[in-house]
C-alpha cells in the first residue's frame, strides 16, 4: 500500500475509531443516569458482555486471526479468494446459529459463570431474560466481523471502521426514546442489541456486495482450508480464552457486591479511554516496525525501536495515570453522577478508577513486549505468562474479596497486568541486546516520571480551588474541561523544560 493511501487509511479508522469511543462513552454515561448501579443495570451490564465475551473468539479474535491472513494470500495469488471468503461465511454462520439455540437453552448456566452472586435475587432473573434478547447479536457482529477483514484486506476501511459507530447511536437513540414513551429502560436496551447486530452487519454486507463480495449463507462445506482455518485459529483460541477467564473472575467477585459489577464497568470505560488512544498509536505505527527489524535479523534497529516503543508508552500513560489516581472522584461525579447515579456510586466508582490508573502503563507496556516474542515465531511463552497473569488475578481478587470487598477485582487486574509485564520482561532477556535500554531512555524516563508528578500536584491544587465551579450544575463541565487543561499543559511543558519529552519528538511522533 502506498505511503498516502496507508496514512489515508489510518486517518479513516482512527477517526470512526475516536468517533466510537466518544459515542460509547456517551452511552455508558446514559446508562449510569437512567439506571445507576441497581439491578436493572447490573443484570444488563452481565447479559451484554455474554455475546461479548464469545465474540472474541468468533469474531475480532480467533476466527479472523486466522482467516485474514489466509484471505489475503489468496488475494494476492489470485486464488479463489471469493470461494474461500463464501465458505467461512457459511461455515462461520452455521456454527453461530448452532451455539446461539444452545445458548438460549443455557442461558441460566451461562449468566452464573458470568455471575453467580446473582443466584437468589431478582438480577438473576432480570439477566436471563435480557441475555436471551441479547445472545443472538454474536451471530450479527460476528459475520460482519468477517465481511469487515475481507473489505480491509481489499483496501476499503469505512464501513468497518463506521460499523461500531452505529451501535453506539442506535444506543443512545433508543434510550432516548424509551424515557419520552415510557418503555422499559431495561428490556429496550436489552432488544437494541440484536437490532444493532443487524444494522451493523447490513452497513458492511452491502459495501462488501458493491465491492463484489456478495456472501450469502449456503449450506457448509468442510473442505481442506476450511480444516486448515481451524487448525489455525485454536491456538488463539487458547490465547483469548485467557483473557476472558481473567475478565471472568473480576466480574465473579463484583457479583457478590450489590452494585460492584456497575462500578466497575463505569471505571473500566473510562480508564479505556487514554489506553485505547496510545494502544492504536503504538499498534499501528511503532510496534510493526519493531516486528519487521527483529524478524530481519536488525538486532540495533530493533533495539532502538523496543526502546522509542517503550519510550512513548510511558509518556503518554504514566501522565494519565497520575490523572487517574489524583482526581478520580472529580473526573467519575463531573461525568456520571446524575439521575439514578448518586454520590455513593461516585465515591465506589472513584475508588476503583484511582486503582485501574496505577496499571495503565503496565496495559501499554505489554503491546512494546510482546512483538519481542511474536517477531521469533515464539507465541507459546507469552501464552504461559498469561496463565501466570491469570493465577495471579484469581489469588488477589479471590483471596482479598472477603477483606476489602469488591475492589479486590480491580486490585487483582492492576496486578496481573504488572505481572504480565514483569514476566514478559525477564523473559525477553534471552533476546538478549535486543530489549537493552538504550541511554536516552534512562536519562528521560526519570524526567517524564517527575513531570507526570509534578502534573498531578498541580491537578490535586486545581482540583481543591475548582472546587466550588466542579459542583456547580453546568459549570461543572467546563471546570472539569479547565482542569484537564491546565494538567495537559503543565504535563508537555515540564516534559519539555526538563529534557523527558521534547516538543520536537512529539511533532515527529504525531507527523508519524
Amino acid at each position: 500500500m502506498k505511503p498516502i493511501r496507508l496514512m489515508a487509511a489510518f486517518f479513516t479508522v482512527g477517526v470512526w475509531t475516536m468517533a466510537s469511543r466518544l459515542l460509547g462513552f456517551a452511552r455508558d454515561i446514559m446508562i449510569a443516569a437512567y439506571l445507576g448501579s441497581g439491578p436493572v443495570a447490573e443484570a444488563f451490564l452481565v447479559a451484554f458482555s455474554l455475546p461479548n465475551m464469545f465474540r472474541r473468539f468468533f469474531a475480532e479474535g480467533a476466527f479472523n486471526m486466522a482467516f485474514i491472513p489466509m484471505f489475503s494470500k489468496k488475494l494476492e495469488t489470485d486464488a479463489d479468494h471469493k470461494g474461500f471468503a463464501q465458505d467461512a461465511f457459511s461455515g462461520l454462520a452455521t456454527v453461530l446459529i448452532v451455539f446461539s439455540l444452545i445458548a438460549q437453552a443455557a442461558m441460566p448456566w451461562l449468566v452464573l459463570a458470568m455471575a453467580s452472586g446473582f443466584a437468589g435475587d431478582e438480577r438473576f432473573d432480570l439477566a436471563v431474560v435480557f441475555g436471551r434478547i441479547a445472545f443472538p447479536y454474536i451471530l450479527f457482529i460476528s459475520l460482519a466481523a468477517l465481511l469487515s477483514g475481507v473489505l480491509n484486506a481489499t483496501g476499503r476501511f469505512a464501513a468497518a471502521a463506521a460499523a461500531p459507530v452505529l451501535l453506539n447511536v442506535l444506543f443512545v437513540a433508543a434510550m432516548v426514546l424509551a424515557n419520552l414513551l415510557d418503555w422499559p429502560m431495561g428490556l429496550t436496551l436489552a432488544w437494541t442489541v440484536p437490532i444493532a447486530g443487524i444494522a451493523q452487519l447490513a452497513l458492511v454486507w452491502i459495501a462488501a456486495a458493491r465491492a463484489g463480495y456478495r456472501l450469502v449463507p449456503t449450506r457448509p462445506r468442510l473442505t481442506p482450508e476450511l480444516k486448515r482455518l481451524a487448525r489455525i485459529a485454536a491456538p488463539a483460541v487458547l490465547a483469548g480464552g485467557v483473557v476472558q477467564v481473567n475478565l471472568l473472575i473480576g466480574r465473579q467477585v463484583a457479583s457478590f457486591f450489590d452494585g460492584a459489577v456497575a462500578w466497575l464497568s463505569y471505571a473500566d470505560r473510562l480508564y479505556q479511554l487514554p489506553l485505547g488512544v496510545v494502544g492504536i498509536a503504538i499498534g499501528v505505527v511503532l510496534l510493526p516496525d519493531l516486528s519487521r527489524r527483529l524478524g530481519a535479523g536488525d538486532t540495533a534497529g530493533g533495539r532502538d525501536a523496543f526502546n522509542r516503543a517503550a519510550e512513548i508508552s510511558l509518556a503518554l500513560t504514566i501522565p494519565a495515570a497520575v490523572a487517574l489516581v489524583a482526581i478520580p472522584l472529580t473526573l467519575i461525579s463531573v461525568l456520571f453522577q446524575r439521575g439514578e447515579f448518586g454520590p455513593d456510586d461516585t465515591a465506589a466508582t472513584a475508588l476503583a478508577l484511582a486503582i485501574y490508573g496505577l496499571g495503565l502503563p503496565a496495559f501499554v507496556l505489554q503491546k512494546a513486549l510482546q512483538p519481542l516474542f511474536f517477531a521469533r515465531e515464539n507465541t507459546r511463552t507469552p501464552f504461559y505468562y498469561a496463565l501466570g497473569s491469570l493465577a495471579v488475578n484469581a489469588v488477589v481478587a479471590i483471596g482479598l474479596a472477603p477483606f476489602i470487598g469488591y475492589i479486590a477485582a480491580a486490585l487483582g487486574t492492576t496486578l496481573a497486568g504488572w505481572s504480565m509485564v514483569l514476566q514478559l520482561w525477564l523473559g525477553s532477556r534471552r533476546y538478549g541486546e535486543a530489549v537493552l535500554l538504550d541511554e536516552r531512555f534512562k536519562r528521560r524516563i526519570w524526567r517524564i516520571i517527575v513531570a507526570a508528578l509534578l502534573m498531578g500536584v498541580v491537578l490535586w491544587v486545581g482540583n481543591l480551588l475548582l472546587g466550588p465551579l466542579l459542583a456547580a450544575g453546568a459549570w461543572r463541565y467546563l471546570a472539569l474541561a479547565l482542569l484537564v487543561t491546565i494538567g495537559i499543559v503543565t504535563y508537555f511543558a515540564l516534559a519539555h523544560w526538563i529534557g523527558g519529552l521534547p516538543l520536537n519528538d512529539i511533532r515527529r511522533s504525531l507527523r508519524r
